[in-house]
């Protein structure tokens, strides 16, 4: 394993990797999120039908331009979360098995889920205002609007505009769902990736590379979907309203379920399955990949005492 800080770079580099690839599908999930708000589902339009539908309807109207509103925002958010997600996994894993089981290596499945957890969500807290304006870029359509619409020139200016008129509690709006969105998902993404990676060596021999990185991320990316996709519909809505819509998570939440139907809050399900799979398992496919170039270059650059334990 790299240092923490290796991790870090790693983590965020692989993420950056992935995002690029699947942003698209991750606009037309925060439309199809939008979609309808607050409004009986025999009420309200449809105007993305699906995953393909919507990648096509924008793609239409607004170019490829369009599917990449906020990238860069995307970049700066990856960096920030995939880099304490996967930075600060190891440490935090290792510093309480050592202090609940005295033994660093013992794999505990409640003590890996903290730990998961606990990394996405700090990841999460630091990078929410690019998040929010992330969604705030991909939701504006001049063509099909959903939701409420903000129209910034680029990411600086929808920092500027939103610290402008609402400070720094502007940029941190929705934190608290996104940190429960995060949770849920960190809570399962690492823990079940290397427990799928474990029993598909144990079970059917596979061998350390990149088809056993492949099967182990599409397990885990499929995981993750399925719990984090509530809490990331509360978190979109939050981030996406202006003034006080909702008075917070759970009322976003209670009043979407009562106007809209339970299954309001699997909206947009496949285009984030669309996105996550692809991404989870570039993320952490490449992860591998990028740990192990920065085992390197540890090894060669820092002091014995403070080398990695293999390069």
């Amino acid at each position: 394993m790299s240092t923490t800080l290796g991790s870090f770079i790693a983590g965020g580099v692989a993420a950056c990797g992935a995002v690029t690839v699947t942003h698209g599908f991750e606009t037309v999930k925060i439309r199809l999120q939008l979609q309808g708000e607050l409004q009986a589902k025999k009420d309200a339009p449809r105007l993305y039908k699906g995953v393909f539908h919507g990648v096509s309807v924008i793609a239409k109207n607004e170019g490829m331009r369009g599917l990449l509103r906020g990238l860069s925002c995307a970049y700066i958010y990856q960096m920030t979360l995939n880099g304490c997600r996967l930075g600060f996994y190891e440490p935090l894993r290792q510093t309480l098995t050592t202090a609940v089981f005295k033994d660093q290596t013992v794999q505990s499945l409640g003590i890996n889920l903290v730990a998961g957890a606990s990394s996405g969500i700090l990841g999460a807290a630091a990078g929410s205002p690019f998040f929010l304006v992330k969604t705030r870029l991909q939701s504006y359509s001049p063509f099909l609007p959903v939701g409420t619409q903000h129209q910034y020139r680029n990411a600086w200016d929808g920092m500027k505009q939103i610290y402008t008129s609402e400070g720094i509690k502007g940029l941190y709006r929705g934190v608290g769902p996104a940190m429960v969105r995060t949770g849920f998902g960190s809570s399962v993404q690492l823990p079940t990736y290397f427990f799928a990676k474990r029993r598909l060596q144990k079970h059917l021999g596979m061998k350390e590379g990149l088809a056993l990185h492949l099967s182990s991320s599409t397990v885990s990316g499929f995981v993750v979907c399925c719990v984090m996709h509530p809490p990331d519909t509360v978190m979109s809505r939050m981030y996406n309203q202006t003034g006080n819509l909702y008075n917070g998570a759970w009322d976003c939440l209670t009043r979407t379920v009562k106007t809209e139907g339970l299954l309001a809050v699997y909206k947009g399900f496949f285009a984030h399955l669309a996105r996550i799979l692809p991404h989870t398992i570039l993320t952490l496919t490449l992860a591998e990949q990028t740990n192990k170039i920065m085992r390197r270059i540890e090894y060669r650059i820092l002091p014995e005492t403070s080398r990695p334990k293999t390069a």
